[in-house]
């Protein structure tokens, strides 16, 4: 009876060890195993793990992507026009024994305070830029700029232990006291775009009213020469006519002739003509044969 307490000290102290020795890795946590500070072991596989009880301890990190959103900083892009930009990132801790070498028992907390010194300094330098105006970070299409953000934090930022996954730009404005200086220039620049597009306006509907008018003068001079040379076939035909019918009766053709000029001198209710008693003008009104 007397070994029964023993027994049962014996089979709790062991309990407790195998407690102490044993420690399950979640499926979204990778674990390192310490011991007196000093890394002997990285479990990054979910299951069961063992470690020294008393002697060895294991540290836990989140193994999903994680996000950090950066405070308002101010950025002057290279047309002078201060901007406020916040940004936010995604990352995950791509290696453990880096990430805890980096910030040893800081954890999240520092590698956080630390990423965001290196977003903060990137959003400055690529926003900072030669070739980056306040237009293109305001416009919608900034894809790039965030892509170039992402790439130069993400190379700075394996020194941590992370990867940086993606990076977005959430909001970008103007400061308060730069609104009424910006909303005159870009009225300036409308204003300006404007004429501009007026000018080239009057300028092309010059080009076409001269192109019209010319057109019009070749058109008018084409039907001038085609009614000429129209007049003149019909003058040619006429008198050929009128040759052809003094050959076949030369007679009656001096007679047709004749009518033809009492038509045009005898005009009008009062027609006054002074001639002499021989003029040969009114022969066929003297005889019918005109002789």
């Amino acid at each position: 009876m007397k070994k029964l307490p023993i027994l049962f000290g014996v089979l709790f102290v062991a309990l407790v060890l195998v407690m102490s020795s044993l420690f399950i890795v979640d499926e979204r946590q990778k674990a390192l195993v310490l011991q007196f500070g000093q890394i002997k072991s990285v479990k990054e596989e979910p299951g069961l793990a063992f470690k020294l009880p008393f002697i060895q301890e294991v540290v836990f990190y989140d193994d999903r992507i994680l996000s950090l959103e950066t405070p308002e900083i101010e950025v002057t892009p290279s047309d002078d026009r201060r901007l406020l930009v916040d940004a936010f990132a995604r990352y995950r801790i791509s290696d453990v024994v880096r990430f805890r070498q980096a910030v040893s028992t800081g954890g999240i907390a520092l590698a956080e305070d630390r990423l965001q010194g290196i977003l903060n300094a990137q959003v400055r330098e690529v926003l900072g830029s030669d070739s980056v105006t306040s237009s293109t970070i305001l416009s919608d299409d900034r894809s790039e700029l965030m892509e170039r953000i992402r790439d130069s934090a993400r190379a700075r930022a394996l020194s941590l232990g992370v990867e940086v996954v993606d990076v977005r730009l959430k909001q970008t404005f103007l400061p308060d006291q730069n609104l009424d200086a910006t909303f005159a220039r870009m009225s300036a620049e409308r204003a300006r775009e404007a004429a501009d597009e007026r000018a080239r306006g009057q300028e092309a509907a010059q080009r076409v009213r001269a192109q019209a008018d010319r057109t019009v003068v070749e058109l008018e001079s084409d039907a001038r020469r085609q009614a000429e040379i129209t007049r003149g076939e019909a003058d040619a035909e006429k008198n050929r006519i009128y040759a052809d019918a003094y050959g076949e009766d030369p007679e009656f053709f001096e007679f047709y002739r004749s009518l033809d000029a009492y038509r045009a001198g005898l005009k009008g209710e009062n027609t006054t003509m002074v001639l002499s008693p021989d003029s040969e003008f009114f022969d066929y009104l003297k005889s019918d044969t005109g002789r």
